[in-house]
């Protein structure tokens, strides 16, 4: 199992504290928006004498509520189509061991989220990744790449739409391109639509779930971790019209018990947050996004494409090597009492030696940390011994 690129780094963060050093956490998605309050309550009101087991595949008032919820976005499905897990994560897995046999082969537009390289190796799984270009805002690769990535052990497609690390929005365009090979080669689409109401610049959200003949191919990954702000809650689900794969995937999930009840409860309770909820946050971290790719984009030899969703970019800097500087920034720097702690890139990528000049920011800290987290970056960047320009 390789380290996570964005956790293996805390130790180095512990120690600057110790010094008395602030380090702004710019490493992992930890939203530090309020959780809705409907969700809160239903925390506080929690009434049952026996908290039991739910049902293998959710509570079914909570899959009713949630099939709704996806009725109204336009991606009707019923809740026997929906399986709750613990969080994103045990859907990812769930999809990947029932669709696939050790040393089959899934295809992912690389960088992508480190945990799909953990998700991959635990279910024998062999991931075959394609480029994309930070030139191009990390846009779908073409399709000749896709197709010459296709072996007879192919057995499925994945991205994150909108994308982690890269906040790269997927069009419907290029959903439609995904369609044709999934259908050509007769492949599974999975498709990690979490940060899905984290669209910027008037950009609309289109789901796999709505491209019409994969209804025996797709399969949704998705979670309340990021929606309300619940990553500890550690609910999410996995839907699928394919019925032998939701019943497949009903073994793993009778085999792991049931998904956490209290955390279902809260889940279902939030399903009922108030549109001005999003919004707010919406233009929270559009005001966010701004500051930090303007930021990075004014500092001498460094660039970040401007992305419309979810709330990281990956960065390119005049540095030698990513894991080294995030290190060093931690060890070695402070800037007015205060250091920066980032994810090196190199983990977003299954190809050795990529990323090695990235990192992902993720800009989930207000406005005015960020801008004094930023301005920490910039210094760092004039006095790191590794810096290439």
């Amino acid at each position: 199992m390789p380290a996570s690129p964005i956790r293996k780094l805390v130790p180095f963060a512990d120690k600057s504290k110790q010094k008395g050093i602030k380090v702004y956490h710019l490493n992992i998605g930890q939203p530090d928006i309020e959780t809705p309050e409907v969700a809160l309550k239903a925390i506080h009101n929690f009434q049952q004498k026996v908290i039991e087991y739910s049902h293998s595949a959710g509570i079914i008032s909570y899959r009713r509520k949630l099939a709704a919820y996806y009725e109204k976005i336009g991606l009707p499905v019923s809740p026997d189509e929906i399986i709750v897990t613990c969080g994103a994560s045990e859907a990812i897995l769930f999809a990947m061991q029932t669709t696939m046999d050790p040393g089959d082969e899934i295809i992912i537009p690389e960088p992508f989220y480190a945990n799909y390289n953990g998700f991959a190796i635990n279910s024998g799984v062999v991931v075959k990744p394609i480029p994309s270009r930070i030139e191009d805002g990390f846009a779908l690769p073409p399709i000749s790449e896709f197709e010459k990535a296709i072996t007879p052990r192919t057995k499925a497609i994945m991205i994150c739409n909108p994308n982690n690390p890269t906040g790269y929005l997927y069009s419907r365009e290029e959903l439609e391109v995904l369609r044709e090979i999934a259908l050509k080669y007769d492949l599974y689409l999975f498709a990690d639509e979490v940060y899905r109401e984290f669209c910027y610049d008037g950009k609309k959200h289109f789901s796999v779930m709505q491209l019409e003949g994969l209804e025996q191919h797709a399969i949704l990954i998705d979670s309340v971790s990021k929606r309300y702000s619940e990553c500890g809650v550690r609910i999410g689900c996995m839907i699928s019209r394919n019925k032998d794969v939701i019943a497949t995937a009903m073994k793993f999930a009778q085999a792991r018990l049931s998904p956490p009840t209290l955390g279902q409860v809260v889940a279902e309770a939030s399903l009922d947050t108030p549109q001005d909820y999003f919004d707010k946050v919406l233009n929270e971290y559009l005001a966010r996004r701004n500051t930090v790719v303007s930021a990075i984009n004014k500092m001498p030899g460094a660039f970040c494409p401007n992305p419309q969703g979810a709330f990281y970019v990956v960065a390119r800097l005049p540095i030698d090597n990513s894991d080294k500087f995030c290190q060093w920034l931690l060890e070695s720097f402070e800037y007015k009492g205060a250091t920066v702690m980032l994810a090196p890139a190199t983990g977003f990528y299954a190809t050795p030696g990529k990323g090695t000049d990235e990192v992902r920011i993720s800009y989930v800290l207000n406005v005015e940390d960020l801008t004094r987290s930023m301005e920490c970056l910039a210094e760092a960047l004039k006095v790191y011994p590794g810096r290439t320009l």
